[in-house]
This record gives C-alpha cells, sequence and structure tokens, in this order.
C-alpha cells in the first residue's frame, strides 16, 4: 500500500489532536457516555475536508483520497483511541466499510463509490455479523434472491437482519454480506432504499460514543451493480483478505487505549502521596500496577509496526500475524485499564475519574473483529502447519537468529528471546507427539504462548535499530530494557505453562523439562528487578504530572 510522508501524517496527528484538546474534552465524554449520544457533529467535523477528512485516508488518490498506507492508519487509530474509543470505532467502521470495495470493487464500482465516499463525506457500516454468525461467517442467514426480467438478471432482493453493527443508525451506505445463489457477496445497500431500516441504538458496556445497531433488510431491492466485483460467491475471500490488515488497526485501538490508561496512572502516582512520598516511587506499586503493562504494550507496539511494514511493503494476508497483534495488544490493553482502575483506588471506581471508562470500552478489543478465542485458535493453526512443515525447524530457527542478534547486540533481550522460542518448539513438538491437539484447551494455550514467542524476538529486533520509529516515545536505554523484560516474561511463562499444560495431558512430558531448558531460563530472569526499575524512572521522566 502507498504512505503519506511523515510530514503529511504528522500534520494529520497533530490536527487530530488538536482538535480533541478543543471540542473532545473529559467533561464532553463523560457527557455523553452517560447519555449513551452518538456525537454526530464531532464525527461531521472528522469527515469534514476542511478540518480533517479522516475517512480519506482508505481512499486512493485517483478517487479523491490521500492513500494512506497501513503505517499511516495503525498511527491514527491509535491516537483516536487515546481520545475516546467510540469515537475511533465510528471512524474505523466506515474504513472497515470501505474494504470490500478496495479489495473487490470492479474498476467503474470503485470509481463510482469511492468518489462519492471522499466528496460526499459519507459514513459507511460493515454490515456481517448476524445473531447465528458472529465469528462463523458461513452461518449467514440473509439471503440474495435473483431478480430476473425477460430471463436477464437485473438485481436482488436481499432479506435477513443484521447484529451489533458499528455505524449501523447514522451511516450513509452499508456493505451488507449475504448469501446469493452463488455464495457469499458483499452487496452496496444505501440508507434509503425501501425495505431497509436500522433497529434502535444499543445500550452497551463501553464504547457508547459510538452508534451501533441491528439492520433490518426486508425483501430490499438493489441493482446488479451494487454487487461488490460483479461476481458471485467472492464475499468470504474478499473479507479474509483484509484481515491481517482489519486486525491491525483494532490492535491499534488496544494499544491507543491501554496507553491512555497506563499514562493516567503515572501521572496520578506522581501527585498522590502515601507515606511520606509519590507512588511513583513505590516498588510495589510501580512493579505491579504500571511497568508490567508498559513493557507489554511496547512490545505490542513493535509487532504491529513489523507487520504494518510488512503490509505496506507489498506482503498480502498475514492473517495470523493480524491475529497475533490484535490478541496480544487488545488482551494487554484490557488488563492495563484493570490495573489503572487498581492504580487509582477508590478513586478508579468513580466516573469522576477517566480510567473506568477506559477499562468498560477497551474490552471491546478482545471481542470484536474475532473474539480473542477466535484468534488463539486462529494463531495455533497457522503456526501449527509452519510447524508440521519444518519439522519442528520454524521457531528454532528464528531462535538461531536471536542467539545471532544476541551475540552482536546482548542488551536487547534476544537471548531470552532465544530461549522462549526454543521452548516453544520442544511444546509444540510435544504436543504433537502426544496427540495433545484433539484437547481444545491446549490449542487456544498453544496460540496464547505462540503471540508471546513472537512479541518477544520482535521487541528484541525493533530495540536492536540504529533509529526506532517515530511513535517511540523512549530512549534505546529504555526501550532495550523493556525489551529485555519481555522477553525473560515469555521465556518463563512458555515453558512453566507450557511444560504444565502438557503435563495435565498425559501421565508423563517425557524429555520435556529438559527440552524447555527451564534452568536456562531461571538463569535469564537475572536483572529482572534492576530493569524494572530503570523503567520506572523513564516512565516517570516521560510523563510528567500535568
Amino acid at each position: 500500500m502507498p504512505s503519506m510522508d511523515p510530514i503529511s501524517r504528522n500534520l494529520m496527528l497533530d490536527s487530530l489532536k488538536a482538535y480533541a484538546k478543543k471540542h473532545i474534552t473529559n467533561d464532553f465524554i463523560r457527557e455523553k457516555d452517560q447519555a449513551n449520544e452518538f456525537p454526530a457533529e464531532i464525527l461531521k467535523d472528522m469527515y469534514d475536508h476542511s478540518i480533517m477528512g479522516v475517512h480519506l485516508l482508505m481512499i486512493p488518490e485517483e478517487y479523491g483520497g490521500v492513500a494512506g498506507g497501513t503505517y499511516d492508519i495503525y498511527r491514527i487509530c491509535e491516537v483516536l483511541a487515546h481520545i475516546d474509543l467510540g469515537i475511533a470505532t465510528s471512524v474505523f467502521a466506515t474504513f472497515l466499510g470501505t474494504d470490500p470495495l478496495n479489495v473487490g470493487g470492479t474498476l467503474d464500482q470503485k470509481k463510482k463509490w469511492l468518489e462519492r465516499i471522499a466528496k460526499e463525506n459519507l459514513m459507511v457500516a460493515y454490515a456481517a455479523t448476524e445473531a447465528d454468525a458472529g465469528s462463523d461467517l458461513l452461518n449467514l442467514r440473509t439471503r440474495a434472491e435473483h431478480v430476473l426480467k425477460n430471463g436477464q438478471l437485473t438485481g436482488y432482493r436481499l432479506t435477513g437482519n443484521k447484529q451489533w453493527i458499528s455505524n449501523g443508525g447514522v451511516a450513509d451506505l452499508y456493505t451488507v454480506l449475504a448469501m446469493a445463489p452463488g455464495g457469499p457477496c458483499w452487496f452496496l445497500v444505501e440508507k434509503d432504499m425501501e425495505g431497509f431500516s436500522p433497529n434502535k441504538h444499543e445500550d452497551k458496556h463501553g464504547i457508547r460514543l459510538s452508534n451501533t445497531a441491528g439492520l433490518s433488510l426486508d425483501n430490499v431491492y438493489v441493482p446488479k451493480e451494487n454487487l461488490i466485483g460483479e461476481a458471485e460467491g467472492q464475499g468470504l475471500l474478499q473479507a479474509q483478505a483484509v484481515f491481517g490488515y482489519t486486525r491491525l488497526m483494532v490492535a491499534a485501538f488496544g494499544l491507543g487505549a491501554g496507553w491512555e490508561a497506563v499514562e493516567q496512572a503515572i501521572r496520578y502516582s506522581q501527585q498522590r502521596i502515601q507515606a511520606g512520598s509519590p507512588l511513583c516511587d513505590k516498588q510495589g506499586y510501580t512493579h505491579k500496577l504500571i511497568v508490567p503493562h508498559a513493557v507489554r504494550l511496547e512490545a505490542s507496539r513493535a509487532y504491529i509496526e513489523e507487520i504494518a511494514c510488512r503490509l505496506d511493503g507489498g506482503e498480502h494476508g498475514l492473517q495470523t500475524e493480524g491475529a497475533i497483534a490484535k490478541y496480544s495488544a487488545s488482551e494487554y490493553g484490557n488488563r492495563a485499564a484493570e490495573d489503572a482502575i487498581q492504580a487509582f483506588g477508590g478513586y478508579g471506581y468513580t466516573h469522576d475519574f477517566p480510567v473506568e471508562k477506559i477499562k468498560r470500552d477497551v474490552k471491546i478489543t478482545c471481542i470484536y473483529e474475532g473474539t480473542s478465542e477466535v484468534l488463539e485458535m486462529t494463531i495455533y493453526r497457522g503456526r501449527w502447519q509452519e510447524h508440521l512443515k519444518t519439522r519442528g525447524r520454524y521457531y528454532a530457527d528464528i531462535a538461531d537468529e536471536m542467539d545471532a542478534l544476541h551475540a552482536k547486540n546482548p542488551d536487547v533481550g534476544a537471548q531470552a528471546a532465544g530461549l522462549a522460542l526454543r521452548a516453544l518448539a520442544a511444546v509444540l513438538e510435544e504436543c504433537r507427539l502426544a496427540k495433545l491437539t484433539r484437547h481444545q484447551t491446549v490449542t487456544f494455550k498453544l496460540g496464547r504462548l505462540i503471540s508471546m514467542a513472537e512479541l518477544a524476538y520482535v521487541f528484541a529486533r525493533s530495540a536492536a535499530k540504529e533509529k526506532y520509529s517515530e511513535s517511540v516515545r523512549f530512549d534505546s536505554q529504555a526501550w532495550q530494557a523493556m525489551a529485555r523484560v519481555y522477553a525473560r516474561e515469555a521465556a518463563l511463562l512458555i515453558a512453566s505453562e507450557g511444560l504444565a499444560m502438557v503435563l495435565g495431558c498425559v501421565d508423563s512430558a517425557g524429555n520435556l523439562s529438559a527440552a524447555v531448558n527451564m534452568d536456562a531460563v531461571q538463569a535469564a530472569q537475572k536483572g529482572m528487578t534492576a530493569d524494572m526499575d530503570l523503567v520506572a524512572v523513564k516512565l516517570k521522566q516521560t510523563f510528567k504530572a500535568r
């Protein structure tokens, strides 16, 4: 994908932050959250060309857009999540809604519809989910029946119901997934088509500034040229083609919201005095409630950025990688927000402080665009095939790369990352030999362990670079310490939990205890507390109390 130049990207990011500071205050957010009200004027401004035109990121230049790349859109999504995850979700819904067009539309369809979206600032919704077809899109009940005139196909009649559709009650244009005689298809449905109507706005636990509604389609006629791609049966392929990319954007939401919670806790800790000193100087506070989350979120950032750059470099699919990014960042963001409430104590449990709302909001990132459990299975399946194809060498070969990196740069956690990878390879092989993947709980756990190992080695590689990404707010000393902390945590968890998982299924794990090299993993923990001390100091320096 083409990318914006850094100056243009930073101008858009700065404009977004400046607009939010002026118009999307904490009082405004709290008021809309309590009222469960969609802030239509804010979204109108965000789509306005003269103010931001944020929707133009997803539209190629030839159709009036600015053609943002994956990296650009990740950065925008992260900043939006810092501001408010409900507003971010509304913007993302338009991004998502244009995907079927970008991926599968004919040239004439792209010219007609993408130009309209760009010029008229259309809000778009992506309508796939149904009551019985959440992550299982093959279970579609919405039907698209042929309409014939003189024996020739002229259009389709769509009948069915959609559920949990972001922008469902406010969009101008909908991309609707339905089952045609030739298979699943995406159709373009305009809001004023006869027989089409949105249902009530859902009263949600979080992201209450986003509109979420079901859709009713009662014999809605759409002309045949509104079938995206003008060929039946391509719908699932078109959806799957962008899973790696779309899940990366939700990963950015988990990252942005998680970091907003952590930053709130860091600043609060500098002001709150307990027993004569601020909480930020108390190791029991920082090393439990702040430092681990900062480390995990930066590990997620490193992984998100690597996959974004690969997609921008022309690689396609990357569904397993997108699943890893989304799973890790959303789970870590959710846990960071949970502990931010704890960090604030009783204040964190009230509506007066933003962390309780962040926690309500960020939970959705573990659910939409694939639940964490679906992603664990997706990750396991993708990497299990790699393990089998390489006869167990997939992660062992990457571990060899980590050993070479450690020899060149012993400060980035590559040695511990290598131990994590070799322990994972040993656990996977024992699961193969003992046929343990017949247990669903094993496959879910493997998905989690695989994610940790991959983040560990990608973070080590990123921390070893001479120049960091513009999104990294820490110096090399801090980021390398974070990479070391994460790699140690990954190695210990993979070795211990992997061994425990296998022992939970069989009478004896054979040589697995030796194969995961627990002695070396434990030895690699040396220096952990000192590194966490360093990270705590760097966080305090980076995020000053306001």
